[in-house]
């Protein structure tokens, strides 16, 4: 364990020993996709499916595009994508054979990103996430990503498949910086998120605004001119402190995690964006959490320990009985 009197030396060895296939990647990948799933399954693929600007239909499958599920499947039969997303997503989010379905998982979101007409941004960070995840994912080799990773003996080397599961979570760490970075300054140039007015215009949109339960709500803060510019600016402020949280130690980051989800919360709460707050929640966690750290508890580990342990205790028992009972 490392002290605040260990040198870089210490603090690199100790970075490069973590494991990178844990039980807070499997709750990143099962919330990445629950977000996709929620958006396939609750939009109709009529909807989806919406006729382009230019009177085109889609999906769109020129190009690169041809591969995605939404264009392999035979016209008249769109709801064929529907099903199989809903059921490599679903499977996904149990957490079997991340080797498999991490590809699978990148196919589907990439996939509807590349066909569909009606997407937001938290869809786009999606596909992006499950792409710099498969380096994690094909060299993941436990069956269910609900279970714990394994521990580098103290006289080991990591390998080949640690350090580019390793590499591929500085990825993702540096592209969500990236994120939220630009959120906080491309939003300087805008005159209504500088004079801190910007969040009275989007909460009163009827298209985009708060929703009709949270409206009144909504109505009273941004009615003064504090409470709108404190959220205006307190949401940039976020944006901004997420984006250095990359140079940050752990317990400020920790800060920051409940920080960053329960401003997505709100942005969900109030726009209805459920997808986007999955994509960006299942990206805080890869993050703001420390490599190699496991989750404490939860009932997938002690559902799959439960089955674990009744299995052995089956094979015991038919091998005792094997034993004591006359053959023939």
């Amino acid at each position: 364990m490392l002290t605040p009197f260990d040198g870089p030396a210490e603090r690199t060895a100790q970075w490069a020993r973590a494991c990178p296939w844990t039980t807070t990647v499997g709750l990143a990948r099962a919330v990445l996709a629950a977000g996709t799933l929620l958006t396939v399954l609750s939009t109709p693929y009529e909807v989806l499916l919406s006729p382009l600007s230019d009177g085109t239909v889609p999906p769109v499958c020129g190009g690169p595009g041809r591969l995605g599920l939404w264009c392999v499947v035979p016209d008249g039969h769109r709801w064929l994508a529907v099903l199989i997303s809903a059921v490599v997503l679903c499977v996904v989010i149990a957490g079997w054979r991340p080797q498999i379905t991490g590809v699978l998982h990148w196919w589907v979101a990439w996939s509807f990103t590349a066909g569909v007409t009606i997407q937001d941004g938290g869809d786009q960070v999606a596909t992006v996430i499950a792409l710099l995840l498969l380096p994690i994912t094909l060299t993941d080799r436990r069956r269910w990503h609900w279970q714990r990773g394994p521990v580098l003996a103290d006289d080991a080397t990591p390998g080949w498949s640690w350090l580019v599961a390793r590499v591929a979570r500085v990825l993702i760490m540096v592209q969500v910086f990236v994120i939220y970075l630009h959120a906080a300054i491309a939003k300087l140039g805008v005159t209504e998120w500088a004079d801190g007015t910007a969040l009275w215009y989007w909460l009163r949109n009827p298209q985009f605004g708060a929703a009709g339960w949270l409206s009144p709500l909504t109505d009273r803060v941004i009615a003064s001119p504090a409470g709108v510019m404190g959220l205006t600016w307190g949401s940039m402020t976020i944006e901004f402190l997420l984006a250095c949280a990359l140079f940050m130690r752990p317990v400020p980051r920790r800060i920051l995690l409940v920080a960053g989800l329960g401003l997505h919360l709100g942005i969900a709460a109030a726009m209805g964006l459920v997808s986007f707050l999955c994509a960006m929640a299942a990206a805080l966690l890869l993050y703001l959490t420390p490599v190699g750290q496991e989750l404490r508890e939860t009932w997938p580990v002690k559902l799959l320990e439960s089955v674990r342990t009744r299995r052995q205790k089956v094979t015991s028992i038919d091998a005792a009985r094997m034993v004591t009972e006359p053959s023939g």
